[in-house]
């Protein structure tokens, strides 16, 4: 149950906050500037298809990765409460931060589907926030927990763009 409580805290003070609460307070709050398609335009649908598409991609990798944090790594996606195990299983096989690119996706998404230019720009601020605190901050913490573990699944895993093939690693 405590696992349960820590996990769902860290999923509302993060991701939430970022894909819920952010772009809801954005696009209220430059409603009047903000682009939006056309309500009859079949050309918008196309937009609107994919980012819903986008949107369920997006939650299904975050929600893989939520799971793999609890079960295989024993922790949570918060930096307050890490993973105790490396986690290199599933999409962590492909790409060293698929969690941050489920994300974006969803991100993306809202973007597509509502046709916002401040949705595009946030989702855009959010993943150069991410890479600049993973560059200086997260992978040189995840060196010194995991070692040479995790200096194998670097030099071996992409950051961003995904392997075409799984790392046979883990």
């Amino acid at each position: 149950m405590l696992m349960k409580l820590r996990h769902l805290l860290s999923i509302l003070l993060l991701p939430f906050l970022v894909v819920v609460i952010v772009p809801y307070w954005l696009v209220n709050h430059f409603a009047a500037s903000d682009t939006r398609w056309g309500d009859g335009s079949l050309i918008a649908w196309l937009p609107r298809a994919a980012g819903a598409v986008s949107i369920i991609c997006g939650l299904v990798l975050f929600g893989w990765c939520v799971s793999l944090f609890a079960r295989v790594g024993q922790g949570t996606l918060a930096p307050w409460d890490p993973t105790r195990k490396l986690v290199a299983r599933g999409p962590y096989r492909f790409v060293r931060n698929p969690m941050i690119i489920g994300v974006a996706l969803m991100l993306i998404g809202q973007a597509l589907l509502w046709g916002s230019w401040v949705v595009s720009i946030w989702t855009c601020v959010f993943v150069l926030m991410n890479h600049i605190y993973f560059v200086l901050s997260e992978e040189p913490g995840l060196g010194k927990r995991f070692g040479e573990d995790y200096r194998v699944y670097k030099e071996s895993v992409p950051r961003w763009i995904p392997r075409l093939r799984p790392w046979p690693g883990e």
